[in-house]
């Protein structure tokens, strides 16, 4: 069965690592459908009914974007505040079409992890920072995972090192 990736990410074609991971994924067109959010609707204009559509079809959904000031990029949020509606996602018998499909992010983070957390530069966990992502999937019964995160994108973005992301992707796709 197939997983759909939605990649969203506002300059796709100069990104580093998220089109690295794109272009990987292309490779098992038999394992992951791409949808590119921002490609798709490059004037915000989301078509809502086919939205629904699309994620109904899948049982493994995977948000993949960049994080940045501690959030996803704006298109993200736009998607969830108009796709997941009031008896569609939730709120009714009729609603829920997303209950129960494994859904989790994939996500590129400028700083390294250790700057993570209570007693460091930033506060929170990662994980913490995530919670609304977390709490909003719960909500429309969906089965949240847990996230990927690969770090430190803003002190090192070598051939070498995006490379080194591709593997623990996969893996992290793979055990779904």
């Amino acid at each position: 069965m197939k997983t759909l990736i939605v990649v969203i990410h506002p300059d796709f074609n100069n990104s580093v690592i998220n089109k690295k991971w794109v272009e990987s994924l292309q490779k098992y067109p038999d394992k992951f459908y791409i949808h590119l959010l921002h490609q798709v609707y490059p004037n915000e204009n989301i078509d809502i009914k086919a939205e629904q559509k699309l994620v109904e079809q899948y049982e493994k959904i995977v948000f993949q974007f960049p994080f940045y000031w501690f959030n996803c990029p704006p298109l993200f949020k736009k998607w969830l505040d108009h796709v997941l509606t009031y008896n569609w996602a939730y709120g009714s018998k009729s609603g829920y079409q997303l209950e129960g499909k494994k859904i989790a992010l994939a996500i590129s983070v400028g700083i390294e992890e250790n700057e993570f957390g209570s007693t460091e530069r930033y506060k929170y966990s990662l994980e913490e920072l995530l919670r609304p992502f977390e709490l909003t999937f719960e909500y429309i019964k969906a089965d949240y995972r847990p996230f990927f995160a690969y770090y430190g994108i803003e002190l090192n973005s070598s051939k070498e090192w995006v490379e080194k992301s591709i593997v623990p992707y996969l893996e992290f796709l793979n055990k779904l």
